[in-house]
C-alpha cells in the first residue's frame, strides 16, 4: 500500500509554474517532517525542500530559493509544493518524503517515500 501518493506533474513551458501535492494515507504527516526531492536521468536524487512537522520551520535547496514554496496542510495530511519560473534543467520525477526531521531529510534520508510524479519542463 502507497503511504505516500504525489499528483500534479505534467508538462509546462520555461518560466511557467507547476503545483505538486503529496497526500499520505494510513499516516498521520503531522508526526513527520515532510520534503520534496526530484531525480533526473543520470543524476543522483537531490534534495529540493523541506517543511517541520508544524510547518513553522522551511528549507530549500539553494537552486529553488525564492522560486519554490513548500507548504503543508495537516488537517488534509498533504504536503505541498509550489514551483514558480520553472527551467528545463529541472525536469525531473519529484518524490515525496517523510522523516522525523528536517535534517533527516537533508541528509536524503527519509522514513517514506512516495513513488514519484513526473514534472516536464520544456524550453
Amino acid at each position: 500500500q502507497r503511504q505516500l501518493v504525489e499528483s500534479g506533474g505534467g508538462l509546462v513551458q520555461a518560466g511557467g509554474s507547476l503545483a505538486l501535492s503529496c497526500t499520505a494515507s494510513a499516516r498521520t504527516i503531522a508526526d513527520y517532517a515532510m520534503g520534496w526531492f526530484r531525480s533526473a536521468p543520470g543524476k543522483e536524487r537531490e534534495f529540493v525542500a523541506a517543511i517541520s512537522g508544524s510547518g513553522g520551520t522551511t528549507d530549500y535547496a539553494d537552486s529553488v530559493k525564492g522560486r519554490f514554496t513548500i507548504s503543508r496542510d495537516n488537517a488534509k495530511n498533504t504536503v505541498y509544493l509550489q514551483m514558480n519560473s520553472l527551467k528545463p534543467e529541472e525536469t525531473a520525477v519529484y518524490y515525496c518524503a517523510a522523516a522525523g526531521a528536517s535534517s533527516f531529510l537533508r541528509q536524503n534520508r527519509a522514513s517514506y517515500w512516495g513513488q514519484g510524479t513526473q514534472v516536464t519542463v520544456s524550453s
